[in-house]
Protein backbone atom coordinates (compact mmCIF):
# COMPACT_ATOMS: atom_id res chain seq x y z
CA UNK A 1 0.00 0.00 0.00
CA UNK A 2 1.41 3.38 -0.98
CA UNK A 3 1.93 6.08 1.58
CA UNK A 4 -0.75 8.26 -0.04
CA UNK A 5 -3.23 5.35 0.16
CA UNK A 6 -2.46 4.96 3.84
CA UNK A 7 -3.18 8.61 4.50
CA UNK A 8 -6.37 8.41 2.46
CA UNK A 9 -7.50 5.47 4.59
CA UNK A 10 -6.58 7.28 7.81
CA UNK A 11 -8.57 10.31 6.63
CA UNK A 12 -11.54 8.05 5.81
CA UNK A 13 -11.37 6.53 9.31
CA UNK A 14 -11.19 9.98 10.92
CA UNK A 15 -14.22 11.22 8.99
CA UNK A 16 -16.18 8.08 9.87
CA UNK A 17 -15.30 8.53 13.54
CA UNK A 18 -16.53 12.13 13.50
CA UNK A 19 -19.79 11.02 11.87
CA UNK A 20 -20.16 8.22 14.44
CA UNK A 21 -19.64 10.71 17.28
CA UNK A 22 -22.33 12.98 15.82
CA UNK A 23 -24.68 9.98 15.52
CA UNK A 24 -24.13 9.05 19.18
CA UNK A 25 -24.76 12.65 20.29
CA UNK A 26 -27.98 12.76 18.26
CA UNK A 27 -29.11 9.42 19.71
CA UNK A 28 -28.31 10.62 23.23
CA UNK A 29 -30.27 13.83 22.68
CA UNK A 30 -33.30 12.06 21.23
CA UNK A 31 -33.24 9.23 23.75
CA UNK A 32 -32.75 11.48 26.77
CA UNK A 33 -34.65 14.66 26.00
CA UNK A 34 -37.02 13.14 23.46
CA UNK A 35 -38.43 10.63 25.92
CA UNK A 36 -38.68 13.07 28.84
CA UNK A 37 -42.40 13.65 28.18
CA UNK A 38 -43.36 10.00 28.59
CA UNK A 39 -44.48 8.64 31.96
CA UNK A 40 -42.94 5.18 31.49
CA UNK A 41 -40.88 3.85 34.39
CA UNK A 42 -38.60 0.84 34.75
CA UNK A 43 -37.67 -0.02 38.34
CA UNK A 44 -39.09 3.37 39.43
CA UNK A 45 -36.73 5.17 37.05
CA UNK A 46 -38.07 7.18 34.09
CA UNK A 47 -37.48 5.70 30.63
CA UNK A 48 -35.50 8.76 29.52
CA UNK A 49 -32.86 7.99 32.16
CA UNK A 50 -32.50 4.40 30.94
CA UNK A 51 -32.36 5.36 27.29
CA UNK A 52 -30.17 8.42 27.86
CA UNK A 53 -27.61 6.45 29.87
CA UNK A 54 -27.77 2.73 29.14
CA UNK A 55 -29.30 3.05 25.67
CA UNK A 56 -26.72 5.61 24.57
CA UNK A 57 -23.91 3.44 25.89
CA UNK A 58 -25.21 0.40 24.01
CA UNK A 59 -25.65 2.45 20.83
CA UNK A 60 -22.07 3.77 21.16
CA UNK A 61 -20.80 0.19 21.57
CA UNK A 62 -22.62 -0.90 18.41
CA UNK A 63 -21.20 2.06 16.48
CA UNK A 64 -17.69 1.23 17.71
CA UNK A 65 -18.04 -2.39 16.60
CA UNK A 66 -19.24 -1.21 13.18
CA UNK A 67 -16.29 1.15 12.84
CA UNK A 68 -13.81 -1.54 13.87
CA UNK A 69 -15.21 -4.17 11.51
CA UNK A 70 -16.30 -2.16 8.48
CA UNK A 71 -14.31 1.08 8.33
CA UNK A 72 -10.96 0.74 10.08
CA UNK A 73 -8.15 -1.16 8.44
CA UNK A 74 -5.02 -2.55 10.08
CA UNK A 75 -1.93 -1.15 8.36
CA UNK A 76 1.63 -0.27 9.13
CA UNK A 77 2.88 3.30 8.76
CA UNK A 78 6.50 2.23 8.34
CA UNK A 79 8.06 3.58 5.15
CA UNK A 80 9.96 0.37 4.48
CA UNK A 81 6.96 -1.78 3.62
CA UNK A 82 5.64 0.09 0.58
CA UNK A 83 4.33 -2.13 -2.16
CA UNK A 84 3.80 -0.50 -5.51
Amino acid sequence: MKRSDKFRQANREAKATVMATIAVIIFWTLAGFGLAGYDIKILSTPIWVWMGCVGSWLFACLVAVYLANCVCQDMSFDDGDEEE
